[in-house]
Order: structure tokens, then C-alpha cells, then sequence
């Protein structure tokens, strides 16, 4: 059942077929409005108590590149690919969910009356636990990536997240502000041939518990 549902549902398919890229087509570029339509894709990812505590920097330009490089050790996907998305997860802050929830509550979604019902609790997870706020801006990054990641498998395109890279180096010389953690980057382009498929996985069995 699995293998027909697969084959008849393009969001699964995609899932099941993409695979990391190493190689691009450096001559292949992407329009900003097709980086702003995949940020804007990775944005509908799931945050904690809707605080959106994300940020993505654009590496798009040559200068750009050239700047990164040398501080995500040189990986060829850095100038190769048309994009390199530094994906930024910022500190859970509580005191922005009134303005976070405003949209929403404009929009008929939710009363302004349940705001303190999400600002009260979300304090007390987060104000005072900087893991707890450090943790939440990780998982933020990850969940946007990840959208991303499909998002770009879905338009052709090859992406390849990374963490090697050197953040203090990243957050210095691409303006991160000091509550901001540079999460992973993600280079985003088209492919070239030579590129290996999806590798096999470990089996479900061995992977999950039924309780």
C-alpha cells in the first residue's frame, strides 16, 4: 500500500526521492523572486507558539560567496549552486507573540482575548531557560530548512543542507544580531548529472517503537 500511495502522490514522491546534491550547474541561477518564494514556502513550517523566530540570508552574489566560503570549508556547493540560504533561528522570545498574533487575529482566525493565553504559558517555558531558548531556535532553523529542502525538490531543483561551517566566522560577517544562531546553511540550485539517488534507509523496524 505504501508503494501505491507513493506513486500517486506527488508530496510523497518527492519526499521519498530527494536526495542531498554535490553537484550543481554553476552556470544556473535563481530570480529573487524565486528565493523569496521558497523563504516564503519555508515560513509556513511549524513554530513554537507562532513566534516565527527565524531569518534567512541570501548568498547569491559572487562577493557573497567569496565572503562564505572560505568560512564553510570551501565546500564546493558554496559557489556551485545558484543560493546558499544561512538559515537563522533566533532566541524564543516570548514578548513578541502579541505582534505575532495580531495577523491572526485580524484575520478572524483567533479572538485577541486568548493572546495572554499564549503569552503566559510560552513565558514561563522560555524567559527564564536560555537552553530552553537556544533548543527552540535550532528546532525553528530545522523545520523551515526542511520545507525548503522539499519545496526546491518539487521545482527540479537540487539542495544540500550543511553544518560545516565556522558560526562565530558566519554570525560576525553576515550581520547576525546576538540573539540570532546560524542553524545550518542550505545551498539550493539546479543539478548537474552525477549525483547519487536517495540512499537506502535503516529499516522501520529497526527504528520505531510501537507502544
Amino acid at each position: 500500500m505504501t508503494n501505491r500511495i507513493a506513486m500517486t502522490n506527488a508530496v510523497i514522491e518527492c519526499i521519498l526521492s530527494r536526495s542531498s546534491t554535490k553537484y550543481y550547474d554553476p552556470a544556473a541561477t535563481l530570480s529573487d523572486d524565486q528565493i523569496r518564494e521558497l523563504v516564503r514556502i519555508g515560513t509556513t513550517a511549524p513554530t513554537s507558539f507562532h513566534l516565527q523566530n527565524w531569518r534567512f540570508i541570501a548568498v547569491r552574489t559572487h562577493e557573497a560567496k567569496a565572503r562564505l566560503s572560505p568560512i564553510a570549508w570551501k565546500q564546493p556547493a558554496i559557489t556551485e549552486a545558484a543560493v546558499t540560504f544561512i538559515i537563522c533561528g533566533q532566541l524564543a522570545d516570548s514578548s513578541v507573540i502579541p505582534d505575532r498574533l495580531a495577523p491572526v487575529v485580524e484575520a478572524g482566525i483567533m479572538p485577541a482575548k486568548l493572546i495572554p493565553d499564549w503569552e503566559i504559558p510560552a513565558r514561563d517555558l522560555y524567559k527564564d531557560y536560555p537552553q530552553r531558548q537556544r533548543d527552540e531556535a535550532v528546532r525553528t532553523g530545522a523545520f523551515g530548512a526542511a520545507a525548503m529542502i522539499y519545496a526546491a525538490r518539487s521545482l527540479g531543483l537540487g539542495s544540500t543542507p550543511m553544518i560545516g561551517f565556522d558560526a562565530e566566522a558566519v554570525h560576525r560577517d553576515f550581520g547576525l544580531v546576538e540573539d540570532e544562531i546560524p542553524v545550518m546553511l542550505l545551498s539550493v540550485g539546479a543539478v548537474r548529472p552525477g549525483n547519487w539517488p536517495q540512499k537506502p534507509r535503516r529499516p522501520v523496524a529497526d527504528v520505531l517503537d510501537l507502544v
